[in-house]
């Protein structure tokens, strides 16, 4: 299907009418994602004035993912908005070490004396990232292929080992990295939110419990236990399902948003559909 700019604006129009259920306006954000583009970046960065810390989130997530320079100024302003909720400066920090520009090290490198954990270790690691992505080591070729098509926080691990790998994770002395985790009790909630997103990505069924358990932690920060949701939603198992709708009633806004975009995951991934976003005709009906 041909899409003009007039298309795209009415996806943007879709994602930011507050009326309309939470799935459908996450759907309409990745077919933004994937069409890019100016009017796709106008149109997305317009939430961050929406009331959902969940969707203000993912749409940061997704302007990383994009990897175009014209999102900065918009990133670079949510991470110093103090009125923004912490997941979603966390993630507007993340996703411009997604972008990689050596422009905003300035601006992360003030942000590494936050007082907020999140954002200072956040900014730490784009940081980490940004100079990894200009170093002679990026340069000579990537050091491993990434199978889940996304944009990740942190390169990849050189170890070949996957108990050096698992020896290095559960370490809480050496600097984060992202590489396949099997814990999700270490003391820093920015990484067992990331180990939780990991999980997901992962789609094993052998980590269903100790996501329901998280999911269910009411004294785990919320930004952890709304990537438990995602995480189970992807990996769409019978008792994910169960789990999901539990807590469909949580006290916290982002948990129960994450669990109603979670099961729409759900859905998806027990359907024929060819990708999440690949609803660019099931979005466009719905305008």
């Amino acid at each position: 299907m041909e899409v003009n700019t007039q298309d795209i604006a009415k996806i943007g129009a879709l994602l930011n009418d507050k009326h309309k259920p939470l799935p459908e306006r996450f759907r309409a954000l990745f077919t933004l994602r994937n069409l890019g583009g100016d009017v796709a970046i106008q149109s997305i960065s317009r939430c961050f004035q929406d009331p959902s810390a969940l969707l203000k989130h993912e749409v940061a997530y997704c302007l990383g993912q994009m990897q175009d320079e014209r999102a900065i100024p918009i990133l670079v302003a949510v991470l110093e908005d103090g009125n923004q909720e912490t997941i979603v400066r966390h993630e507007a920090g993340e996703a411009l070490g997604a972008i990689g520009s050596q422009t905003v090290l300035p601006v992360l490198e003030t942000y590494l004396k936050s007082e907020i954990p999140e954002i200072s270790e956040t900014c730490q690691l784009a940081i980490e990232r940004i100079k990894w992505l200009n170093s002679a080591e990026y340069e000579s070729g990537p050091m491993s292929d990434n199978p889940f098509s996304s944009v990740d926080p942190a390169p990849p691990s050189s170890h070949g080992s996957i108990d050096e790998a698992e020896r290095k994770l559960l370490d809480e002395n050496v600097s984060l990295l992202r590489d396949t985790g099997q814990c999700l009790s270490c003391s820093s909630a920015l990484f067992r939110h990331e180990i939780a997103y990991v999980l997901g990505q992962m789609q094993n069924r052998v980590t269903v419990p100790a996501l329901i358990k998280q999911l269910a932690n009411k004294d785990e920060e919320g930004m952890v236990r709304h990537e438990c949701a995602e995480a189970l939603g992807s990996i769409a198992e019978k008792n994910c399902l169960e789990a999901l709708k539990d807590f469909l009633r949580d006290s916290e806004r982002v948990v129960r948003e994450s669990c109603e975009v979670a099961l729409d995951m759900f859905e998806y991934e027990n359907s024929s559909e060819f990708q999440y976003a690949d609803g660019l005709n099931k979005v466009t009906n719905t305008i």
